[in-house]
């Protein structure tokens, strides 16, 4: 019976992402003929939401929803065991807590609105049925009878939180007595406990708890405590999971998975060697440009590091590059990428910063494309200090050179050229107006496919759902994320939070240079902590406040966050991809450490200018319309 409700949700998750892609595309070639799908825009923005939950109830029943490991420092097996033991217990309560809050948005926030011949409320079933679902994944996560009965015993606690919701379900707005005061009590209650139970959801999320979960709890007990309606967060989440601009978040995610998973690699490493191995310091070129790509589409550097760290290892290695220098270099390059079309964190920024801006009145003609558009200086500025870095160091070890073989070169570049030109089919597509983010990120999917299992037959039809099962934990992470954080946002505007923050700052810092100094060093700490999905989704709404107030530029601002967080994966002593460079390359933590520390100071020095340097970011984008 599980193994067929999980095939259930397979289908219909790998079905949506599938559906996401050949609507647009669809809409695309229909255009061309002044035809059109009809009420396609409200499907796709409905097929999304569907989306969202089903990979994320996925990723809970795999157990890899995004988590902070700060727990893993603890080494009293016993304590780390009751920890995760209570941040489990309190994830399965606001778990239930929001299925019932879902289901009464679905009753009051909802109209019927058709969509195709379905109606918008069915398709927000996936709501409390998603939370549903993963509040009894993780209860049953316990092995023991006593772990299960106490867990079910905490979902019957958070039907008891959610009777605001379960009242107003049975009687409307107006529960009869004694509920009516009962519900009071619960309001009354949330505002008592507000400080004290934000500091335990955090105290949770460092100990293990998924982020998704730690942000609606907060989000949850702030809106609750302010007085408003059950319906608040669940709004805030279905307007996330409908907005259409993002649904390239898990298109280009699935197209980064179809290249790592197809040789796609090793072909462009073969092309890049070639062409470049001639010069001075050419396989730096080649593996930094290779990093770039691959991290631009994935829109995570780790699993660059995990998918090419091998063979661009291997290749360094046999070209005379030491391993300290090999690994150092590779776990450093592995996120330049983030900072080129399609970066889903680019996305990301732009989209949560002009949400915060909106919720706070004030108007931001700056779209995803300008936030590209700004990043592109900053991240060519970071390409070349990388590569620069790594010649110098070849220079000074004296690595020789190879000898150009045109016909190597040649043959190689006929092997590779369809994956090349996917990034310049989609940049001059995208920035010259001709197709939309999601319509480029539509055709990446459907291109990708058919080269890698058509043309290249690296992947067969038959393994086309294991790429599938590889990306949608990401997806299912990032959109659960998502959906939380921007309740979360709109509970810390409506609660005047950024405005005190701001006065309080303002007080504090006078010189904006100063501060940007402090945000420097506080994302270098977040990034550390923090995987870049979480990190932006969480942060970003108190600091977009904070640059309004000091007059910098919000894509300014936007890069800067992205460029420091990327370099806090790679600081000491929690740095991200400095533990899975230790995995990838089985060497101790302390050594990829010492390894990374030259590259390192480099990605600051690149981080200072780019920081106190704001026309870097900002001229390209001035120029647009």
């Amino acid at each position: 019976m599980v193994i067929k409700i999980s095939r259930l949700e397979k289908g219909l998750c790998y079905g949506s992402l599938s559906l996401l892609a050949l609507i647009p595309l669809t809409e695309l070639v229909l255009h061309r003929f002044k035809m059109a799908i009809p009420g396609s825009k409200s499907l796709m923005a409905h097929l999304f939401l569907a989306l969202g939950f089903f990979a994320a109830m996925l990723t809970a029943q795999s157990g890899e929803h995004i988590s902070i490991t700060a727990i893993q420092y603890i080494r009293n097996d016993k304590a780390k065991r009751i920890l995760q033991y209570i941040s489990t217990l309190i994830c399965v309560f606001i778990l239930s807590v929001f299925a019932w809050n879902c289901i009464s948005f679905i009753k009051y926030g909802l109209m019927g609105k058709p969509v195709g011949f379905l109606t918008d409320r069915i398709f927000a079933v996936a709501m409390p049925l998603g939370y549903a679902v993963m509040a009894l994944r993780f209860a049953f996560k316990f092995r023991s009878v006593r772990g299960k009965v106490l867990a079910l015993s905490v979902i019957l606690l958070g039907t008891v939180a959610a009777l605001p919701a379960i009242a107003k379900l049975i009687w409307g707005f107006e529960p009869p007595e004694p509920f009516y005061s009962w519900v009071n009590v619960l309001y009354d209650t949330a505002g008592f406990i507000r400080f004290p139970a934000i500091l335990l959801l955090i105290a949770a999320a460092l100990t293990g708890m998924p982020i998704f979960a730690a942000i609606g709890g907060i989000a949850l007990i702030m809106l609750q405590a302010a007085g408003l309606e059950p319906e608040a967060a669940p709004i805030q989440i279905f307007s996330a999971l409908t907005d259409t601009d993002i649904i390239a978040i898990p298109l280009f995610t699935l197209t980064g998975f179809f290249l790592s998973e197809s040789k796609a690699g090793e072909r462009l490493v073969r092309t890049f060697r070639y062409f470049f191995s001639w010069l001075p310091g050419g396989m730096i070129i080649a593996t930094v440009i290779i990093c770039a790509f691959f991290t631009s589409f994935t829109g995570a550097s780790g699993v660059t590091i995990l998918a090419l760290g091998g063979i661009l290892y291997t290749i360094l290695t046999e070209n005379k590059y030491t391993e300290r220098f090999s690994i150092g270099l590779l776990t450093s390059v592995g996120g330049i990428g983030l900072m080129f079309p399609p970066s889903l964190p680019i996305i990301l920024v732009a989209s949560t910063s002009n949400t915060i801006l909106h919720f706070m009145n004030i108007s931001s003609h700056y779209s995803i494309i300008h936030f590209f558009v700004g990043a592109l200086i900053p991240g060519i500025i970071l390409v070349l200090a990388m590569m620069a870095a790594g010649i110098f160091a070849s220079v000074k070890i004296k690595i020789p050179v190879e000898t150009f073989d045109a016909k190597k070169a040649l043959h190689s570049l006929k092997e590779s050229y369809l994956e090349i030109l996917l990034p310049v089919i989609l940049v001059l597509g995208y920035f010259t107006g001709l197709i939309t983010l999601v319509e480029a990120s539509a055709l990446s999917v459907i291109y990708v496919v058919i080269v890698e299992v058509f043309i290249n037959k690296d992947i067969t039809v038959a393994g086309m759902p294991r790429v599938f099962s590889k990306a949608v934990p990401i997806i299912g992470g990032v959109l659960a994320i998502l959906a939380m954080a921007k309740a979360l946002s709109y509970a810390i505007i409506d609660s005047g939070l950024p405005e005190h923050f701001v006065f309080w700052m303002q007080n504090a810092v006078k010189s904006k240079y100063v501060f940007l100094l402090l945000l420097n060093l506080a994302l270098l700490v977040v990034g550390c902590l923090m995987d870049i999905f979480s990190a932006i989704l969480v942060a970003l709404p108190l600091i977009v406040p904070l640059g309004n107030a000091y007059g910098i530029d919000p894509i300014h601002l936007g890069i800067i966050f992205i460029i420091n967080l990327e370099v806090g994966f790679l600081t000491p002593p929690v740095g991200l991809n400095l533990f899975l460079a230790s995995y990838r390359f089985e060497k101790p933590f302390a050594q990829i450490c010492r390894n990374v520390l030259p590259f390192l100071l480099v990605q600051f020095a690149v981080v200072l200018l780019v920081t106190y340097l704001p026309w870097l970011s900002t001229w390209l984008p001035g120029l647009m319309p």
